[in-house]
């Protein structure tokens, strides 16, 4: 990694931000409603760079991935310092969810050793400073549930997501 630097980039959904320094990407934030927003979600103290290799690569898999291609973006080295220990834990078991397929916030609580803990996930998953890299979006309530979204546009950009990543619970379109 080299050092600290932020970039947006655009994807099937929109433009898409993210933020790196020597020892991964920091940040990575879905669409917002224009660039300025998107900007002041990243992180203070990353200046416009243009991405170094690995970071590029990155956001190649994470354009393949929102165009429906099959890929796993757990190989995208993330620098969490400074996010606490049970968040970490949670993002952790939400990266080993497959592309197209979902868990609910109690599976990843009952992962944890910690079944009564599906309402604290919820809430570290909504502090998620890497969409997508993390998945938030694959995780859902009890019964397939939307649960909530933290991004612009919540839980339709959720929704939207697994549709492309052809994950069965998604809403499948209709004609009205």
């Amino acid at each position: 990694m080299t050092p600290r630097g932020s970039a947006l980039f655009d994807t099937a959904i929109g433009r898409c931000g993210i933020a790196w320094g020597p020892r991964g990407v920091t940040a990575v934030h879905l669409p917002e409603r224009d660039d300025a927003t998107l900007r002041s979600r990243l992180p203070d103290g990353y200046p416009d760079a243009a991405p170094p290799p690995d970071v590029a690569a990155a956001i190649t898999a994470i354009r393949a991935l929102l165009d429906g291609e099959p890929v796993d973006l757990a190989d995208i080295t993330l620098d969490l310092d400074g996010v606490p220990a049970f968040q970490r834990r949670v993002y952790d078991i939400a990266r080993t969810i497959p592309p197209g397929q979902t868990v609910t916030y109690g599976q990843i609580a009952q992962r944890m050793g910690m079944p009564g803990a599906a309402r604290a996930v919820g809430h570290a998953l909504g502090q998620n400073p890497c969409a997508i890299v993390v998945p938030c979006h694959r995780v859902l309530a009890a019964g397939g549930a939307s649960g909530g979204f933290s991004a612009h546009g919540g839980v339709a950009t959720k929704w939207r997501m697994l549709t492309i990543e052809g994950a069965p619970e998604a809403p499948q379109p209709t004609l009205f």
